[in-house]
């Protein structure tokens, strides 16, 4: 068998003598492996499987159920690589009940509207917890910046109330504070708090945030108090998660509950098929009907969005506000959106 870069005939433009190597010279094959470091493999602590068990950071799962130990206990096994206490497990089950079902919020409506379209349940899940932001469930932006200010605090020998109270001048009106006008009539996230320190299990990060409400309701001009972000958030924390693991287990927590929302809405309604649903002019607010205007008439009515002065571009900006759907009104974010989180880099914290 002859050698293959020994072609014969043209292809192309390949033999071209504007070409800077001479292609029927190059060699087949790939790059020969580069012996001098470890081939890339994928590695993790956390588990591992082969055909007769499957071990979670060192213990074996069916010998773990066997025994009698339970999913949130997996939990902790997981996520901090230990058995939890009794009174640790009964108040991770305590903020996993009260955080699966919250009846028809819009997490759960957006499962349902999932559902409407024929699709598989999972798939309404995932949606459920893409809602699941910043304005629903910040633990993540919520609990590092707890970790922050106590960092902060103890580097300039501040006291926990010095430290709250700095923290809530700086972040009052962040959605992501942990104390709000949202449960003022509702004891919920009290109750938790109650629960942790009957159980002997609430810490710093629960004395903290209690500091965090007093100096709020001291500085704020409306009624605040504890709200469940708040009480949510210190508890995992006080139970040795981090925030980011706070949110993954409590966003997947929901997921339960938008499951049984998608079953309960192909159960009860038909499947929305495309270009069924009607929508009915009394659902619509925009411009009147008017004509569409003949092409060669365009240079009449068209309009340019060039504005030749700041002046035009500010009064051309207050109008386009007034267009809904638009964006304008928007206000952005000047910095990086991924920082909303609390995590200040990308990778290992």
């Amino acid at each position: 068998m002859g050698d293959l870069n020994d072609k014969k005939g043209k292809i192309g433009n390949l033999d071209s003598p504007k070409m800077p190597f001479d292609y029927s010279k190059r060699e087949y094959g790939t790059v020969p492996l580069d012996t001098t470091r470890a081939p890339f493999q994928w590695v993790s602590e956390i588990a591992y499987k082969n055909v007769h068990r499957i071990v979670s950071r060192g213990y074996d799962t069916t010998e773990l159920m066997e025994e009698g130990y339970g999913l949130v206990d997996m939990l902790f096994v997981d996520y901090q690589a230990r058995i939890p206490t009794i009174e640790e497990e009964k108040m991770l089950n305590y903020v996993m009940i009260l955080a699966l079902e919250d009846g028809l919020s819009m997490p759960a409506a957006i499962s349902r509207i999932v559902a409407r379209s024929k699709t598989f349940l999972t798939q309404a899940c995932g949606a459920s917890i893409l809602a699941f932001g910043h304005a629903y469930g910040a633990y993540s932006a919520f609990g590092n910046r707890l970790e922050r200010y106590l960092k902060q605090a103890e580097d300039e020998k501040q006291s926990m109330k010095e430290a709250a109270r700095r923290l809530v001048v700086e972040n009052i009106a962040d959605e992501a504070l942990g104390v709000s006008g949202l449960m003022l009539k509702d004891p919920a996230a009290k109750r938790m708090i109650k629960r942790a320190q009957a159980l002997g299990v609430a810490g710093k990060y629960i004395a903290f945030t209690l500091e965090i409400v007093k100096a709020a309701q001291d500085l704020s001009d409306e009624p605040v108090d504890l709200d469940m972000l708040g009480a949510t958030g210190a508890t995992m924390m006080d139970l040795g998660f981090s925030p980011e693991a706070t949110w993954a287990i409590l966003a997947v927590t929901r997921s339960f509950a938008a499951g049984a929302h998608y079953i309960e809405e192909i159960e009860r309604e038909e499947y929305c098929r495309t270009g069924q649903t009607l929508t009915p002019k009394e659902l619509y607010d925009g411009p009147e009907d008017r004509p569409v205007p003949p092409l060669k008439d365009r240079h009449k009515i068209a309009k340019s969005a060039i504005c030749q002065t700041v002046d035009q571009w500010a009064a051309a900006r207050e109008e386009r506000k007034k267009i809904i759907g638009s964006g304008h009104a928007i206000v952005e974010e000047i910095e990086d959106p991924s920082k909303k989180s609390g995590i200040k880099k990308v990778g290992k914290l």
